[in-house]
């Protein structure tokens, strides 16, 4: 299964680094390949290192002026011209996405791919994993918009919380008749 994950290039703490990493090992074990922002730095170097190391495939799409922190050495390196373009071509090349913790980029793919599943646009299962309690905010949001009416779908039907890389995987696996 072709993963995409949504992360920061951020250098951060131990309690989002160590999850970070084994979710990573999870994937690269499990034979799967990671799809990803491409770069080689903080937060992404984590997990492309730690897909490369368990036997994962590592594809790259990154963008025209973020070309400098691209991972050499991929089995995949795509450069877009701009962010919309890199944006479709994670979605493109995924079976899967995951949201792990990063900032506004981050939460600007998230929203955007759940957007597109909300219209059917896409039928990829959607994972927030939220580490350390990253995303319970978001969360909360999404309950409210649920329960106030601003969801067409479940949110059940378009995103899954895990608390965990082991959830998360599971819940990806599961979607796709892998076990």
């Amino acid at each position: 299964m072709n993963i995409c994950v949504f992360l920061s290039a951020a250098d951060l703490d131990e309690r989002y680094v160590r999850p970070a990493r084994e979710f990573a090992e999870l994937i690269g074990k499990g034979g799967h390949t990671l799809v990803w922002g491409g770069s080689d730095v903080g937060l992404m170097k984590v997990v492309a290192d730690g897909v490369e190391a368990a036997g994962g495939r590592l594809v790259g799409v990154s963008v025209d002026f973020l070309a400098d922190r691209a991972r050499p050495g991929v089995d995949e390196m795509v450069i877009a011209g701009d962010l919309a373009e890199r944006k479709a071509l994670l979605l493109e090349k995924s079976d899967a996405i995951v949201v792990m913790v990063g900032g506004t980029g981050t939460l600007d793919e998230a929203t955007e791919v759940l957007e597109l599943k909300k219209h059917a646009k896409h039928t990829k299962p959607v994972v927030l994993l939220n580490t350390a309690g990253f995303y319970d905010g978001l969360k909360l949001q999404f309950q409210r918009m649920e329960e106030e009416g601003f969801l067409p779908i479940p949110l059940t039907d378009l995103v899954f919380f895990a608390e965990d890389g082991v959830a998360a995987l599971a819940h990806l696996e599961e979607s796709h008749g892998v076990r």
